[in-house]
């Protein structure tokens, strides 16, 4: 008994060096718990709630059409008691070299993410060019749409699968839509992956069961208004995906 043990540790160490942890393990028969990443976040209550509530990730978005949009010197300054205690991500969309050489000297993420139309070339350069880690967003509507997701493994971090926005959205995400979690059922990949899209702490848990989900991503799913988090609803969000 007391081998098995030793030996499952080591397989279980092993594992989450590898970064295939959730997955890996859940085949060997450990239960992992989804991480989750708060985005959008404009105020430090929101942020200390974030951190308070375990979240792994937070985001700060640096897109003109949205509600949520902060710029990079007052990210860096609701970022301070993130350090060392989640990681940072900076939320763009085509993003031109000016604006990431701005980033990465203010705000320091630990990750950018990329939310726009980038094609692998353009998420490999950022990649390779600033030394950071990339989470690249793919819209989906359907499989064909995961399928696709399969040109951004090579170049990017992590993958982000979020819900397709409808006709007319004047941004990519954090527009409340949600796609058909099934899709991603059974489904590896070469990169951890976050699901995003309509999330929220009332949904998260049957998410995170339908889709094998590692990660999840919320924004909107814990707002009172449009850009306004609301602290209390972001502690239950965390909650919801902890007990998934």
């Amino acid at each position: 008994m007391w081998e098995r043990s030793v030996s499952t540790q080591r397989l279980a160490r092993l594992f989450l060096r590898l970064g295939l942890a959730t997955l890996s393990l859940q085949a060997h028969g450990f239960r992992m718990t989804a991480k989750a990443k708060i985005c959008g976040l404009s105020t430090t209550e929101a942020v200390n709630a974030a951190l308070a509530g375990g979240a792994a990730l937070i985001g700060f978005v640096f897109f003109e059409a949205s509600p949520r949009r902060v710029s990079p010197e007052d990210a860096a300054r609701l970022a301070l008691p993130a350090r060392g205690a989640a990681q940072i991500v900076a939320v763009t969309v085509d993003p031109d070299d000016s604006l990431i050489d701005r980033l990465t000297a203010v705000l320091k993420p630990d990750l950018i993410q990329l939310h726009g139309r980038e094609a692998p070339a353009r998420v490999q350069e950022i990649r390779e060019r600033w030394g950071t880690r990339v989470i690249k967003a793919v819209p989906i509507s359907d499989s064909r749409d995961v399928d696709a997701a399969t040109a951004y493994e090579a170049v990017s971090d992590h993958l982000m699968f979020d819900a397709r926005p409808p006709i007319g959205a004047d941004r990519p995400g954090g527009v409340g839509a949600r796609f058909d979690w099934e899709v991603l059922s059974g489904r590896r990949f070469a990169r951890p992956w976050l699901l995003a899209g309509g999330l929220d702490p009332w949904n998260v848990g049957e998410a995170i069961s339908q889709a094998k989900a590692p990660m999840v991503d919320v924004s909107s799913g814990v707002e009172r208004g449009p850009g306004l988090k609301d602290p209390a609803l972001i502690s239950t969000f965390l909650e919801a995906v902890s007990r998934a």
